[in-house]
């Protein structure tokens, strides 16, 4: 896959990225997304816009303290949406069933993936997010192998 670069200069146009990048993910045909950026850089808000692009009628949240959300798209097939940020190891990722979820064949929605470097497929959608300005950042999406 080429390497896909946007622009999203504000908050309004986080769903344009977002159906670019649910169409990006469908050309790809990889079930994990790694999603990396500074803390605040809006990695959940894309995961929101992306599962709304999606078909998701469920309130995505960060899943800080739970470690995993599921929600149903609209072909009612499970997403996954993890956030690593307070998993201390790869060894305590694995024994919650990262690893289980990650082979499932399903759509699993990652953040904070360097934490977790270790259970993840090799081959994957990275979706990198930088903070440009307050409200503007650059998105890039590319896949690992």
């Amino acid at each position: 896959m080429t390497p896909i670069t946007l622009e999203i200069p504000n908050l309004a146009a986080v769903p344009t990225a977002a159906q670019q990048l649910a169409t990006a993910l469908a050309e790809s045909g990889q079930p994990i997304v790694a999603f990396e950026g500074e803390m605040g850089a809006g990695k959940t808000t894309l995961i929101r816009a992306l599962c709304a692009a999606l078909g998701v009628e469920d309130d995505v949240s960060s899943p800080t303290f739970a470690l995993v959300n599921e929600y149903r798209d609209g072909r009612g097939l499970p997403i996954y949406h993890f956030d690593f940020y307070r998993v201390d190891s790869e060894e305590e990722a694995a024994r919650l069933g990262a690893a289980e979820y990650f082979d499932s064949g399903y759509l699993c929605l990652v953040e904070w993936p360097s934490h977790v470097a270790g259970l993840l497929p090799p081959q994957r959608l990275l979706v990198e997010l930088a903070v440009t300005g307050p409200e503007s950042r650059l998105l890039t999406i590319n896949s690992e192998q």
